[in-house]
């Protein structure tokens, strides 16, 4: 017997490194494009550093000066938790009143399906640099729409009142990925369930409160947290409407936007690494607590 459990044990020795050879490329490929780049990116967040000469250890004086001294940090923050807390619910909304209306089998359903959704598929560059057009103050779209009824519309981007709502709007344009989403699950709810509640004597508004909303809070989690990531991730609408990396619109400067100003305008990578790694704290607190909502969540 002592042989043969040998012989097995060898057997069993060889099979766990070829396990180990086959999963090698994985280990190694983790370690390369993303453990040492965030490794090694903690490290230069606590460096001056061009991008170009030697990275000089500097602690967390970056940290320091970031939370108090340097006011356009704050300023980001704060515009970008506006565009976020503005922007996703206003989303979230906007596409379910879209996907309910559309859920119906009205005449051209398909055709107006194709058209909400058709800016999700234009490129964003293409998109923001439509939009950058359609708010200039002098002969933009929108301005020459509002002097139609003797108003004066105002500078869109540059003023700080409407600023972030323009955003917010781009935002809204692309609004056509969540009706889709929504959609797919307004459809994934069993008609018995709202025919049961038909029979108790629910009205129309008590069906959607009380059976689709319900039904459909698992897609409404999803939507809301990766609305909330995408919006601090925000990046191409802000930069393509700053129009260049060396200077700065205060108004509509989001986070992700001054890091990449900082780095590639400023060469201050190090501080710019900094800012990435506050970003990313900030994230992660927000999604943490969004996650906490999936207490009034109804899986079925």
């Amino acid at each position: 017997m002592k042989p043969v459990s040998t012989r097995a044990s060898r057997r069993g020795h060889n099979e766990i490194r070829i396990g180990y050879l086959f999963i090698l490329p994985g280990i190694i490929g983790f370690l390369t494009f993303v453990a040492y780049p965030l490794l090694s990116s903690v490290y230069y967040s606590m460096t001056e550093w061009s991008g170009f000469d030697t990275p000089k250890f500097v602690g967390l004086k970056n940290y320091v000066h970031m939370f108090t001294v340097d006011p356009l940090f704050w300023s980001s923050v704060r515009l970008t938790f506006l565009y976020a807390g503005l922007g996703v619910p206003l989303g979230l909304v906007l596409g379910l009143l879209l996907a309910l209306l559309l859920f119906k089998p009205i005449a051209g359903v398909k055709i107006f399906r194709t058209l909400f959704y058709l800016p999700v598929v234009l490129p964003a560059v293409a998109s923001t640099t439509l939009w950058l057009f359609i708010y200039q103050p002098q002969y933009g779209l929108l301005n020459n729409v509002l002097r139609v009824f003797g108003i004066e519309g105002p500078d869109w981007l540059n003023d700080s009142k409407t600023a972030i709502l323009s955003l917010v709007i781009l935002m809204l344009w692309g609004v056509g990925a969540n009706m889709i989403i929504f959609l797919s699950g307004l459809q994934s709810v069993p008609n018995d369930i709202y025919e049961s509640a038909q029979i108790d004597g629910a009205t129309k508004w008590g069906r959607f409160w009380h059976v689709t909303i319900p039904m459909i809070t698992p897609i409404l989690l999803l939507q809301f947290i990766t609305g909330l990531i995408n919006a601090f991730q925000a990046f191409i609408q802000p930069a393509l409407l700053n129009g260049s990396k060396d200077s700065v619109n205060p108004n509509i400067n989001l986070m992700n936007f001054d890091i990449y100003r900082r780095a590639f305008g400023g060469h201050d990578f190090g501080y710019a690494m900094a800012e990435v790694w506050v970003l990313v704290v900030i994230i992660l607190i927000v999604t943490i607590f969004a996650f906490r909502l999936n207490r009034y969540v109804h899986y079925q």
